[in-house]
């Protein structure tokens, strides 16, 4: 499991456009533990957990591998909605231009 969440959270801060270590300072996490994780060493407490999963945009059910990356535009609304006030206007903005194919 530990390899397999370390890849998914690897995807997310790529495809969040973010670096390693600016998602460690995000969650308040030493950067040495999120390279752990990533690289499966160690696996996550569950509130961290939880933390990366709300600032890659996904849920802990994906990272830990019991749902499947393809998500439904239902689901996507909901992850949406439930990030929306952690969200810059910059990372609105975004979602509103990739939504409108821009």
């Amino acid at each position: 499991m530990s390899a397999e969440l370390g890849r998914r959270i690897y995807e997310g801060i790529k495809r969040s456009r973010m670096t390693q270590r600016e998602l460690a300072n995000r969650i308040f996490v030493a950067e040495a533990s999120m390279s752990r994780y990533i690289r499966g060493e160690r696996v996550p407490k569950p509130d961290v957990l939880a933390d990366i999963a709300r600032e890659l945009g996904t849920s802990t059910d994906y990272l830990l591998g019991m749902e499947p990356g393809g998500y439904n535009h239902l689901h996507i609304l909901q992850i949406v909605a439930d990030n929306a006030r952690y969200m810059t206007t910059s990372q609105k903005r975004d979602i509103i231009c990739a939504l409108l194919d821009e």
